[in-house]
């Protein structure tokens, strides 16, 4: 439900035990899935999203300046929360690279601290480059 600014103010959700990833027997086909994180017990994060340092994909073969070719959005950085087991495990050394859902691969941030942990993403899960190279 959303208010007169057009903002999220309720959600109307349906948990299905029987639905869990990997072991579904409800025979319910699933339009969307949320994944969330308890807020009061997460941890913020800072997570980094690299993508392509260039606008196009031979920067080489383009006869611009190659500054005219630097891709604005090679890195956006936004504000997360994240379960206390990933930050934990990540600062113990038990796991070094991880799947955020939908996002893709990340690895803890060397500039990360037991205050603000860093997540850098090492690898996305879908490739938009062939559908931006379609759309010319």
């Amino acid at each position: 439900m959303k208010d007169n600014a057009g903002e999220i103010i309720e959600l109307r959700c349906s948990y299905i035990p029987e639905s869990r990833s990997g072991s579904d027997t409800s025979g319910i086909n699933v339009k969307g899935t949320i994944h969330w994180v308890s807020v009061p017990h997460a941890v913020e994060a800072e997570v980094r999203l690299y993508d392509r340092l260039f606008s196009v994909e031979n920067p080489a073969a383009d006869e611009r300046e190659f500054r005219e070719l630097l891709n604005p959005n090679s890195l956006v950085v936004v504000r997360a929360f994240v379960e206390p087991a990933l930050v934990e495990a990540a600062r113990s050394g038990a796991q070094s690279n991880f799947q955020f859902m939908r996002k893709g691969y990340f690895i803890l941030d060397q500039d990360s601290t037991t205050d603000r942990p860093v997540f850098n993403r090492t690898v996305t899960l879908k490739d938009g480059w062939a559908k931006e190279m379609k759309k010319g």
